[in-house]
């Protein structure tokens, strides 16, 4: 209501309270007369007039009060009616502004009622659509990254396959022993290709949720020490033990696909031997709770920086800034396993310090068990 008289220009106001009085005034001229003739022809009427009137001019005031206020009212209501379609039209205008592109732009909200509930939808719509565009844009940034790095992580073993079948080809080598050389080289190219390919597919295989279809018991126990087996050779030849703290859990069962939370574990583990052959030993241990488990992989080598930590998990990204194959993997281990913990509704957590580098896993416990 506030809203709407500061909305009235000031000249009206005189207006509208001069012409209620008018209106008033018209009414009392053909009012009195009719109580007048209603008092001559009935004794009740007489008598309520009489009984009025000792009150004195008091109820005569109020009723007139009543009458000018009913005359003012219907100009309140034109006025607010106006107000609306001003706001309507406003309105309307800003709409129009926003869908030309300006979606920095929000509607202005003067009016709690349903006007300002229209505005606060229309705000909360222009706000997803601002945040979709955003969306898009950091999704083709994603893309040119994707491609970038993939062109970077092929263009290199690719020239040296062609460098090297050209140097055999044209029959540049001195004898068989260099030529063997060469197809070992040729070789071990064609053979990153191969993994990086497999890692790309996988990656982005994990990155959509309905990938997980075959959702079975796992007891990670089992899982865990069948991988430590399958691991136990390629550990001792890097020269690293490996460490159990694997304390008996009541339930140590989870809902999930198999291949994939094996897959996760072994990339935790060939990261562990790759960047933590200094420190000799890769510790696993876990810890069990009524509803996760918690699942530690940590190794002795080389920390990982702190400006590094919040991006480890992110595809492509490498401590080591030099991408050199010698140094790293596809850079795609580390976001493969958060993919496929994210699918399974868990965590992952990383943690480098002192010399110690873990990754902690957590996963629910199945809900039959969870309690």
């Amino acid at each position: 209501m506030k809203k709407v008289i500061l909305f009235i220009p000031k000249w009206k106001f005189p207006l509208y309270i001069l012409l209620s009085s008018l209106l008033t005034s018209v009414t009392a001229v053909a009012f009195i007369p009719t109580i007048r003739y209603l008092e001559t022809e009935s004794s009740r009427v007489s008598d309520l007039i009489e009984l009025v009137g000792s009150f004195g001019l008091a109820p005569i005031v109020l009723i007139f009060s009543v009458i000018f206020i009913s005359y003012l009212f219907p100009f309140f209501l034109y006025e607010r009616k106006r107000y609306h379609e001003y706001l309507l039209n406003k309105m309307i205008e800003e709409v129009e502004y926003i869908s030309e592109g300006h979606f920095g732009q929000k509607v202005t909200i003067e009016d709690e009622q349903r006007i300002g509930e229209l505005g606060k939808k229309i705000n909360n719509i222009v706000f997803q659509g601002e945040k979709a565009v955003e969306d898009q844009k950091k999704s083709a940034q994603v893309k040119n990254d994707l491609v970038t790095n993939v062109a970077h992580d092929l263009r290199s073993p690719l020239t040296s396959i062609v460098g090297y079948l050209n140097l055999i080809n044209e029959d540049q080598y001195k004898d068989e022993v260099e030529l063997r050389h060469y197809i070992q080289i040729v070789h071990n190219k064609a053979e990153s290709l191969h993994h990086l390919i497999n890692d790309l597919f996988e990656y982005t295989f994990v990155q959509n949720r309905e990938a997980l279809m075959n959702e079975v018991p796992i007891n990670i126990e089992e899982m865990l020490n069948q991988l430590i087996i399958q691991h136990q050779y390629q550990v001792q030849n890097a020269g690293m033990e490996m460490r159990l703290f694997l304390a008996s859990a009541m339930n140590p069962v989870v809902m999930g696909d198999g291949n994939k939370l094996a897959r996760a574990f072994e990339n935790l583990l060939q990261n562990a031997i790759r960047y933590g052959k200094e420190g000799k030993y890769i510790d696993i241990k876990w810890i069990d709770s009524d509803e996760m488990i918690e699942i530690e992989i940590a190794n002795y080598g080389q920390v990982i920086p702190d400006v590094d930590i919040p991006h480890i998990f992110e595809r492509f990204y490498r401590v080591e800034k030099s991408r050199s194959e010698h140094t790293g993997g596809s850079g795609l281990g580390l976001a493969i396993v958060k993919s496929i913990v994210e699918l399974h509704d868990g965590l992952i957590e990383v943690k480098s310090s002192l010399g110690k580098t873990s990754f902690v896993v957590k996963l629910w416990k199945m809900i039959s068990e969870a309690k």
